[in-house]
Protein backbone atom coordinates (compact mmCIF):
# COMPACT_ATOMS: atom_id res chain seq x y z
CA UNK A 1 0.00 0.00 0.00
CA UNK A 2 1.23 3.81 -0.70
CA UNK A 3 1.92 6.07 1.90
CA UNK A 4 -1.10 8.28 0.84
CA UNK A 5 -3.28 4.97 1.72
CA UNK A 6 -1.41 4.06 4.78
CA UNK A 7 -2.20 7.88 5.61
CA UNK A 8 -5.86 7.68 5.25
CA UNK A 9 -5.98 4.21 7.08
CA UNK A 10 -4.37 6.13 10.08
CA UNK A 11 -6.80 8.57 9.95
CA UNK A 12 -9.85 6.86 9.35
CA UNK A 13 -12.62 6.91 12.22
CA UNK A 14 -12.14 4.12 14.58
CA UNK A 15 -16.05 3.85 15.31
CA UNK A 16 -18.31 0.57 15.09
CA UNK A 17 -16.41 -2.48 13.51
CA UNK A 18 -19.43 -2.98 11.50
CA UNK A 19 -19.73 -2.72 7.83
CA UNK A 20 -21.69 -4.35 4.96
CA UNK A 21 -20.87 -3.38 1.29
CA UNK A 22 -21.02 -4.09 -2.06
CA UNK A 23 -18.90 -4.04 -5.16
CA UNK A 24 -16.86 -0.72 -2.89
CA UNK A 25 -19.78 0.97 -1.63
CA UNK A 26 -22.66 0.71 1.21
CA UNK A 27 -25.14 -2.22 0.62
CA UNK A 28 -28.52 -1.30 0.42
CA UNK A 29 -31.83 -3.36 1.54
CA UNK A 30 -32.70 -3.90 -1.59
CA UNK A 31 -29.29 -4.94 -2.64
CA UNK A 32 -29.05 -7.16 0.65
CA UNK A 33 -32.62 -8.76 0.61
CA UNK A 34 -32.45 -11.34 -2.48
CA UNK A 35 -29.11 -12.24 -0.88
CA UNK A 36 -31.20 -13.79 2.03
CA UNK A 37 -33.21 -16.08 0.05
CA UNK A 38 -29.58 -17.51 -1.95
CA UNK A 39 -27.20 -19.76 -1.45
CA UNK A 40 -24.88 -19.97 -4.47
CA UNK A 41 -21.73 -18.14 -3.54
CA UNK A 42 -18.42 -18.75 -1.95
CA UNK A 43 -16.31 -16.52 0.52
CA UNK A 44 -13.22 -15.95 2.57
CA UNK A 45 -12.83 -14.87 5.74
CA UNK A 46 -10.01 -13.54 7.25
CA UNK A 47 -8.61 -11.54 10.10
CA UNK A 48 -7.17 -8.08 9.80
CA UNK A 49 -5.14 -6.43 12.42
CA UNK A 50 -3.51 -2.91 12.35
CA UNK A 51 -5.62 -2.87 8.72
CA UNK A 52 -3.24 -6.01 7.33
CA UNK A 53 -3.84 -9.18 6.83
CA UNK A 54 -1.48 -12.49 6.87
CA UNK A 55 -1.88 -15.05 3.49
CA UNK A 56 -3.35 -11.95 1.49
CA UNK A 57 -2.48 -13.91 -1.67
CA UNK A 58 -3.99 -17.39 -0.12
CA UNK A 59 -6.96 -15.49 -0.14
CA UNK A 60 -7.14 -13.76 -3.00
CA UNK A 61 -6.35 -17.21 -4.68
CA UNK A 62 -9.24 -19.28 -3.17
CA UNK A 63 -11.37 -16.41 -4.44
CA UNK A 64 -10.31 -16.53 -7.91
CA UNK A 65 -10.63 -20.25 -8.21
CA UNK A 66 -13.58 -21.02 -6.14
CA UNK A 67 -15.31 -18.28 -8.80
CA UNK A 68 -13.77 -20.22 -11.84
CA UNK A 69 -15.63 -23.47 -10.21
CA UNK A 70 -18.60 -21.78 -9.62
CA UNK A 71 -18.95 -19.29 -12.40
CA UNK A 72 -16.18 -19.83 -15.19
CA UNK A 73 -14.68 -16.93 -14.53
CA UNK A 74 -13.32 -14.58 -12.19
CA UNK A 75 -12.84 -10.96 -11.25
CA UNK A 76 -9.45 -9.41 -11.37
CA UNK A 77 -7.37 -9.59 -7.84
CA UNK A 78 -6.67 -5.44 -7.93
CA UNK A 79 -10.77 -4.93 -7.70
CA UNK A 80 -11.24 -7.61 -5.00
CA UNK A 81 -8.24 -5.44 -3.02
CA UNK A 82 -9.92 -2.37 -3.93
CA UNK A 83 -13.35 -3.74 -2.25
CA UNK A 84 -11.51 -5.22 0.98
CA UNK A 85 -9.86 -1.29 1.03
CA UNK A 86 -12.52 0.48 1.11
CA UNK A 87 -14.60 -1.64 3.31
CA UNK A 88 -11.59 -1.43 6.09
CA UNK A 89 -10.90 1.98 5.52
CA UNK A 90 -14.77 2.95 7.16
CA UNK A 91 -13.96 1.04 10.26
CA UNK A 92 -11.06 0.20 13.25
CA UNK A 93 -7.85 -1.30 12.11
CA UNK A 94 -9.15 -4.82 14.28
CA UNK A 95 -12.04 -6.32 12.94
CA UNK A 96 -13.09 -9.91 10.85
CA UNK A 97 -13.54 -9.98 7.82
CA UNK A 98 -15.87 -11.57 5.38
CA UNK A 99 -15.93 -11.15 1.56
CA UNK A 100 -18.53 -13.37 -0.88
CA UNK A 101 -18.39 -13.18 -4.54
CA UNK A 102 -21.95 -14.19 -5.76
CA UNK A 103 -23.39 -13.56 -9.28
CA UNK A 104 -26.70 -11.68 -10.19
CA UNK A 105 -28.25 -14.64 -12.02
CA UNK A 106 -28.84 -16.14 -8.71
CA UNK A 107 -29.39 -19.78 -8.29
CA UNK A 108 -31.47 -22.46 -10.01
CA UNK A 109 -30.37 -21.25 -13.31
CA UNK A 110 -28.18 -22.29 -15.91
CA UNK A 111 -28.28 -19.07 -17.96
CA UNK A 112 -25.62 -17.26 -16.19
CA UNK A 113 -22.70 -16.43 -19.15
CA UNK A 114 -23.63 -13.18 -19.00
CA UNK A 115 -24.68 -12.14 -15.28
CA UNK A 116 -21.86 -9.80 -13.47
CA UNK A 117 -20.07 -10.83 -10.02
CA UNK A 118 -19.55 -8.86 -7.52
CA UNK A 119 -18.66 -8.96 -4.17
CA UNK A 120 -20.03 -8.69 -0.46
CA UNK A 121 -17.43 -7.55 2.21
CA UNK A 122 -18.60 -7.79 5.99
CA UNK A 123 -16.44 -6.17 8.43
CA UNK A 124 -17.11 -7.33 12.14
CA UNK A 125 -15.72 -7.37 16.18
CA UNK A 126 -11.97 -9.29 15.59
CA UNK A 127 -12.08 -12.43 17.13
CA UNK A 128 -9.26 -15.09 18.24
CA UNK A 129 -11.58 -18.23 18.33
CA UNK A 130 -12.15 -20.50 21.68
CA UNK A 131 -9.01 -21.07 23.96
CA UNK A 132 -9.46 -24.53 24.33
CA UNK A 133 -8.58 -27.96 24.41
CA UNK A 134 -11.54 -29.06 22.49
CA UNK A 135 -12.90 -32.34 22.31
CA UNK A 136 -14.44 -33.21 19.27
CA UNK A 137 -17.54 -36.00 18.40
CA UNK A 138 -17.31 -37.45 15.51
CA UNK A 139 -19.96 -37.60 12.33
CA UNK A 140 -19.50 -39.15 9.08
CA UNK A 141 -19.79 -36.42 6.86
CA UNK A 142 -18.66 -35.23 3.40
CA UNK A 143 -18.94 -31.84 2.17
CA UNK A 144 -20.00 -30.91 -1.45
CA UNK A 145 -17.71 -29.31 -3.57
CA UNK A 146 -15.16 -29.67 -0.42
CA UNK A 147 -12.49 -27.60 -1.71
CA UNK A 148 -14.76 -24.73 -2.17
CA UNK A 149 -15.92 -22.69 0.89
CA UNK A 150 -18.83 -22.15 -0.48
CA UNK A 151 -22.60 -20.53 1.33
CA UNK A 152 -25.44 -22.45 2.69
CA UNK A 153 -23.58 -25.29 4.36
CA UNK A 154 -26.31 -26.40 7.15
CA UNK A 155 -24.88 -29.36 8.16
CA UNK A 156 -21.72 -27.95 9.42
CA UNK A 157 -24.25 -25.89 12.40
CA UNK A 158 -26.41 -28.82 12.90
CA UNK A 159 -23.43 -31.00 13.59
CA UNK A 160 -21.96 -28.90 16.14
CA UNK A 161 -25.10 -28.80 17.54
CA UNK A 162 -25.52 -32.05 17.73
CA UNK A 163 -22.23 -33.24 18.86
CA UNK A 164 -22.58 -29.98 22.00
CA UNK A 165 -25.95 -32.20 23.12
CA UNK A 166 -23.87 -35.26 23.48
CA UNK A 167 -21.27 -33.14 25.72
CA UNK A 168 -18.63 -32.63 22.90
CA UNK A 169 -17.62 -28.88 21.97
CA UNK A 170 -17.97 -29.52 18.07
CA UNK A 171 -17.62 -31.87 15.58
CA UNK A 172 -14.91 -33.91 13.08
CA UNK A 173 -16.06 -35.53 9.69
CA UNK A 174 -15.17 -39.02 9.03
CA UNK A 175 -15.19 -39.64 5.36
CA UNK A 176 -17.02 -42.99 4.08
CA UNK A 177 -13.68 -44.60 4.08
CA UNK A 178 -12.96 -43.88 7.80
CA UNK A 179 -10.57 -40.78 7.02
CA UNK A 180 -10.64 -38.06 9.45
CA UNK A 181 -10.87 -34.97 6.77
CA UNK A 182 -11.80 -31.67 8.83
CA UNK A 183 -14.32 -30.12 11.46
CA UNK A 184 -17.13 -27.98 11.07
CA UNK A 185 -15.22 -24.76 10.62
CA UNK A 186 -11.38 -26.43 11.00
CA UNK A 187 -8.71 -27.71 9.58
CA UNK A 188 -6.90 -30.49 11.70
CA UNK A 189 -2.98 -31.33 12.20
CA UNK A 190 -1.50 -33.65 14.05
CA UNK A 191 2.09 -34.64 15.90
CA UNK A 192 3.77 -37.65 15.71
CA UNK A 193 6.68 -36.42 18.03
CA UNK A 194 9.07 -35.39 15.16
CA UNK A 195 6.74 -34.28 12.23
CA UNK A 196 3.50 -32.20 11.51
CA UNK A 197 0.67 -34.44 10.15
CA UNK A 198 -1.79 -33.45 7.52
CA UNK A 199 -4.66 -35.35 7.09
CA UNK A 200 -5.17 -36.81 3.48
CA UNK A 201 -8.62 -36.75 2.13
CA UNK A 202 -11.29 -34.65 0.62
CA UNK A 203 -11.36 -31.16 2.49
CA UNK A 204 -11.35 -27.36 2.17
CA UNK A 205 -7.37 -26.46 2.26
CA UNK A 206 -7.86 -23.69 4.15
CA UNK A 207 -5.73 -20.35 4.07
CA UNK A 208 -4.28 -20.71 7.52
CA UNK A 209 -3.44 -23.88 6.93
CA UNK A 210 -1.32 -23.14 3.71
CA UNK A 211 -0.35 -20.46 5.74
CA UNK A 212 1.52 -22.48 8.50
CA UNK A 213 2.88 -24.76 5.83
CA UNK A 214 4.91 -22.49 4.25
CA UNK A 215 5.94 -20.92 7.62
CA UNK A 216 6.92 -24.43 8.46
CA UNK A 217 9.10 -24.66 5.50
CA UNK A 218 10.75 -21.53 6.30
CA UNK A 219 11.54 -23.13 10.22
CA UNK A 220 12.86 -25.87 8.55
CA UNK A 221 10.16 -28.17 10.37
CA UNK A 222 9.50 -31.61 8.67
CA UNK A 223 5.47 -31.85 7.94
CA UNK A 224 3.81 -34.80 5.47
CA UNK A 225 0.44 -35.60 4.67
CA UNK A 226 -0.89 -39.04 5.31
CA UNK A 227 -5.19 -40.64 5.90
CA UNK A 228 -5.62 -40.48 9.30
CA UNK A 229 -8.47 -42.45 10.88
CA UNK A 230 -9.72 -42.84 14.44
CA UNK A 231 -7.43 -46.33 14.79
CA UNK A 232 -4.48 -44.06 13.96
CA UNK A 233 -5.06 -41.65 17.20
CA UNK A 234 -3.66 -43.34 19.94
CA UNK A 235 -0.22 -43.69 18.07
CA UNK A 236 -0.07 -39.43 17.67
CA UNK A 237 1.93 -37.04 19.92
CA UNK A 238 -0.85 -34.13 19.45
CA UNK A 239 -3.42 -33.10 17.74
CA UNK A 240 -4.29 -29.63 16.84
CA UNK A 241 -7.79 -27.35 15.29
CA UNK A 242 -6.85 -24.35 12.71
CA UNK A 243 -8.91 -21.51 11.18
CA UNK A 244 -8.65 -17.82 9.95
CA UNK A 245 -8.84 -17.28 13.54
CA UNK A 246 -6.20 -19.25 15.39
CA UNK A 247 -3.13 -21.41 14.17
CA UNK A 248 -4.13 -24.01 16.39
CA UNK A 249 -6.27 -24.61 19.04
CA UNK A 250 -5.82 -27.93 21.34
CA UNK A 251 -7.54 -30.96 20.79
CA UNK A 252 -7.57 -33.27 23.64
CA UNK A 253 -10.21 -35.88 22.11
CA UNK A 254 -11.88 -37.06 19.19
CA UNK A 255 -14.52 -39.58 19.85
CA UNK A 256 -13.42 -41.87 22.33
CA UNK A 257 -10.33 -41.07 21.70
CA UNK A 258 -8.23 -39.19 24.00
CA UNK A 259 -4.65 -37.39 22.87
CA UNK A 260 -2.15 -35.96 24.58
CA UNK A 261 -1.30 -32.63 25.03
CA UNK A 262 1.58 -31.20 23.00
CA UNK A 263 2.73 -27.58 23.56
CA UNK A 264 5.61 -27.31 21.91
CA UNK A 265 3.55 -28.21 18.65
CA UNK A 266 1.06 -25.79 19.76
CA UNK A 267 3.91 -22.86 19.69
CA UNK A 268 5.89 -24.07 16.82
CA UNK A 269 2.49 -23.94 15.37
CA UNK A 270 2.02 -20.31 16.24
CA UNK A 271 5.69 -19.43 15.04
CA UNK A 272 4.84 -20.46 11.87
CA UNK A 273 2.04 -18.20 11.72
CA UNK A 274 3.99 -15.38 13.02
CA UNK A 275 6.48 -15.67 10.51
CA UNK A 276 3.77 -15.53 7.82
CA UNK A 277 4.49 -11.06 7.17
CA UNK A 278 1.37 -9.05 7.29
CA UNK A 279 0.34 -6.75 4.11
CA UNK A 280 -2.40 -4.39 3.33
CA UNK A 281 -5.10 -4.94 0.27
Amino acid sequence: MSAHSTTALDRRPRTTPYAVQRDGRTATTEELAPLAFAGYAHFTAMQVRDGRVRGLDLHLERLRSASLELFGRALPDDRVRSYLRTALESGPPDVSLTAVVYSSAGEFTADAADAELSVLVRTGPAASGPAGPLELGTVEYERPLPTVKHVGEVAKTYFLRQAQEQGFDDAAFVDRRGRLSEGTIWNFAFWDGEAVVWPRAEMLGGTMMAMVRRGLDRLGVPQHDREITLADLPALAGAVVLNSWTPGIPVHRIGAVPLPAAPSFLDVLHRAHEAEPPVSP
